[in-house]
């Protein structure tokens, strides 16, 4: 006997997005067992970048990394940080069971808004995360923006 069930045509996206999700997870977060040798040494620090009491503050995570392996420079509105990662010992990829940390060179470049004061970069290192922080002419910081509701005209009936 044929069964009566609901049609929902979109349920099989979410199946397929959390497969999608997983391919791309094991391909280029692990990339270890599955792309050897094409990203290997391709890495970046993730960056946070945000306005908070008048200063444009940009945090960059940087654990295992000394700070004085780190470069900093601002060339016109273009802020770029370099650094390598050093690998404590040397070891061979055929001596790994698991190899998921990265290590080598690094460059990230962040354009910074009109109005940040770059000639008063600031930048500190505690517990593996690098702050910049430079302040910003209050132009370039955030405003809110009033919303005018107009009321509707009644048609006289």
């Amino acid at each position: 006997m044929l069964e009566l069930r609901r049609w929902r045509p979109f349920e099989g996206l979410s199946t397929l997005h959390r497969d999608v999700d997983e391919l791309f997870r094991k391909t280029f977060q692990s990339m270890g067992e599955l792309t050897p040798g094409i990203f290997k040494d391709a890495w970046y620090p993730v960056v946070d970048c945000f306005i908070k009491e008048g200063r444009l503050v940009v945090h960059v995570e940087v654990p295992g990394i000394d700070p004085k392996d780190i470069d900093i420079s601002v060339l016109g509105n273009k802020l770029t940080i370099k650094g390598t990662k050093k690998a404590h010992e040397e070891m061979k990829d055929e001596d790994y069971i698991i190899n998921e940390r990265y290590y080598g060179s690094f460059e990230r470049s962040i354009m910074l808004p009109e109005g940040v004061l770059t000639d008063k970069v600031h930048a500190s290192f505690k517990d593996g995360l690098l702050e910049i922080a430079m302040p910003c002419e209050s132009k370039t910081l955030p405003r809110k923006i009033p919303i005018e509701v107009e009321e509707g005209k009644r048609k006289a009936a």
